[in-house]
């Protein structure tokens, strides 16, 4: 196997992102996705955005099935569109507030606006050397601690591997 054959093959196997999108409707994806899911993949998504010590360890060594920085953002934002609208669009959905709301937006806009600028795909290391990247952390960090918290899970318990996430979010 080639080394960027190689690499394609861990990226699809250690990633999030599913195979195929789904209709739309209004420009929005039709997803049988139930909010409960929604919430575990952008909470895995902030938790990982928001802590420093597992990025390094884990997204710059490049270990295994975490996903990453790219796969993170595809969690944030797919299934619920946050790039495009308000997360306020979905308190009693997905979020049980506007407080909850009102940090995961600023979280996704500090991260989406990295994510423009260094390019999707880009190595760990542009993402975590963009001068803004700091900022992004501590709003994802926010964020996942008051949704954590308010899920009643301990926000300081190291981020879980895609594997453990398939199986939180299985039917």
């Amino acid at each position: 196997m080639s080394a960027s054959t190689d690499s394609s093959y861990r990226s699809a196997r250690n990633s999030s992102r599913p195979g195929h999108r789904s209709s739309t409707m209004g420009g929005m994806p039709l997803n049988d996705l139930p909010w409960w899911r929604w919430r575990a993949r952008l909470r895995s998504a902030l938790h990982m955005l928001s802590d420093p010590g597992f990025q390094q360890e884990t997204w710059m060594s490049g270990r295994a099935g975490f996903g990453d920085v790219t796969d993170a953002v595809y969690r944030l934002v797919e299934d619920t569109w946050l790039d495009r609208w308000s997360a306020e669009k979905y308190v009693g959905t997905i979020f049980r507030d506007s407080a909850e709301a009102a940090v995961v937006d600023v979280a996704v806009l500090r991260v989406v606006r990295i994510l423009h600028e260094v390019g999707a795909d880009a190595p760990a290391s542009a993402y975590l050397g963009h001068h803004g990247w700091p900022e992004a952390v501590r709003a994802a960090r926010e964020a996942h601690v008051k949704l954590a918290v308010n899920d009643g899970e301990d926000p300081d318990a190291p981020p879980r591997s895609l594997d453990v996430l398939r199986i939180l979010t299985s039917s």
